[in-house]
């Protein structure tokens, strides 16, 4: 048994905190905290719990069987778990999470310097920054881990401490309904969970490659590393969910979401408050940008069995996230809701049954617990697409507890569960070491 080394998990978690900040961890928190005003303690719980809590369950699921999602949803099958990936891959990758990045960079740390620079112009030179970064795989968790990420969280630091101390303005009563089940949602957007199932890979690959082979060792690390993570998302979300609770009487609910981070820090910090947030955000959007490449051109070299290499895809992605990451985060955003109100779920299940190791060994369990969730899923985002129009779906979703608050999947899930459990005897042909 190799000796666990403090500096390999700290560098790990440094690695790993970096990557899931990115885009949508540093524009949701004040955006949540200027809506709900004095309601901010009840805010962070909910934020936190899908924003910091899934990401942690899903890096520890793929670390206790020592693999990737794709091992946790074959027990769906072979075909459900291609298909399922695949769709995971793409939207935590070129076709939402990646393109996010840019478009934020853009949007918040370099515009509002530089009004006249192209977008496209912008795009390029951060891609191609990112791109000099993926194409070294083997490096990817120390560079991050030890010179990335500490400036990042120097920077974060003095903003959120420097608005603690010296508040922009009062925190007040805005009467806003339903904070903990929007809050719940909104830690959807940031797409870590999804993102910790599949950025397993390169976290894994790290601990590998620092010496540790036994999946008990592996194990252990990556469960501190993930803690050291978790810990300080939760502090830096909670820190600027604070200073947006701060902004409610002094800049307006209907601002966008990066212009009132912009507004926030060029209160708190004045003028610069601008250099500051371009720093900040570009870092945060490179480190998440380079874990969410590596990871997308591992997965789909492997898919396509080395006939494509890494390099081509690390390539076809990043010239694929200019393009789209030119639309702006707003529309990247509100296209990624119904694929993260179909998709999260499913991540949600899987990971909580791969936890549940040996307890849950029959797959036949498995997979009408997940199929019900997905059918489930899919027409409750039907009805929110369609403003309720269709009256049969409408009718029905309504009949389901908790559909109010946007978890109509929960119910049904857990009752498929029950049944399954009950009806089904242990199968012993589970592929999946739990």
């Amino acid at each position: 048994m190799k000796k666990i080394f403090k500096q390999d998990f700290i560098v790990i978690g440094f690695a790993l905190f970096a990557m899931f900040f990115g885009a949508g961890n540093l524009i949701f928190p004040p955006y949540i905290g200027n809506l709900v005003g004095n309601k901010v303690p009840l805010a962070i719980i909910g934020f936190l719990i899908t924003g910091v809590g899934l990401p942690l369950s899903g890096i520890i699921a793929c670390a206790k069987i020592n693999g990737s999602f794709s091992d946790i949803s074959s027990r769906c099958g072979k075909v459900f778990s291609i298909i399922t990936t695949t769709a995971l891959v793409l939207s935590i990758g070129p076709m939402l999470a990646i393109p996010r990045t840019g478009a934020t960079t853009y949007e918040l740390a370099v515009k509002p310097i530089f009004p006249s620079v192209n977008s496209y112009v912008v795009l390029i030179v951060y891609f191609s920054i990112s791109l000099a970064f993926v194409l070294k795989p083997s490096k990817i968790v120390d560079n991050i881990g030890k010179f990335l990420t500490p400036l990042l969280l120097l920077i974060l630091a003095i903003i959120i401490i420097k608005g603690l101390i010296f508040p922009i303005g009062s925190i007040v009563n805005t009467n806003f309904k339903n904070t903990l089940s929007y809050s719940l949602l909104e830690g959807y957007q940031t797409m870590d969970g999804m993102g910790s199932v599949i950025m397993a890979s390169i976290v894994l690959t790290g601990v590998r490659l620092k010496g540790y082979t036994k999946k008990e060792d592996i194990l252990k690390v990556t469960i501190k590393s993930a803690l050291v993570a978790i810990i300080g998302l939760g502090l830096v979300y909670g820190g600027l969910m604070i200073l947006g609770s701060q902004s409610s009487t002094i800049i307006s609910k209907d601002i966008g979401r990066s212009a009132l981070i912009i507004e926030i820090v060029n209160k708190d910090l004045g003028s610069l408050g601008s250099i500051f947030l371009a720093l900040a955000v570009a870092l945060a959007c490179l480190t998440t940008s380079i874990g969410l490449t590596s990871t997308a051109a591992q997965y789909f070299n492997k898919l396509s069995k080395d006939k494509i290499s890494y390099n081509t895809f690390s390539i076809l992605i990043s010239i694929t996230s200019i393009f789209l990451g030119s639309g702006g985060v707003e529309k990247i955003v509100n296209f990624a809701i119904p694929i993260l109100q179909i998709l999260y779920p499913i991540v949600i299940i899987l990971i909580l049954i791969t936890l549940a190791g040996k307890y849950v060994s029959n797959n036949k369990t498995v997979k009408i617990t997940v199929y019900t969730c997905l059918v489930m899923s899919i027409l409750d985002t039907i009805n929110k697409l369609t403003n309720h129009s269709i009256t049969f779906i409408n009718n029905f979703i309504k009949i389901i507890p908790l559909s109010n608050v946007g978890f109509s999947w929960i119910i049904p899930s857990l009752i498929a569960f029950v049944i399954g459990m009950f009806l089904f005897k242990k199968d012993l042909s589970s592929k999946i070491n739990i």
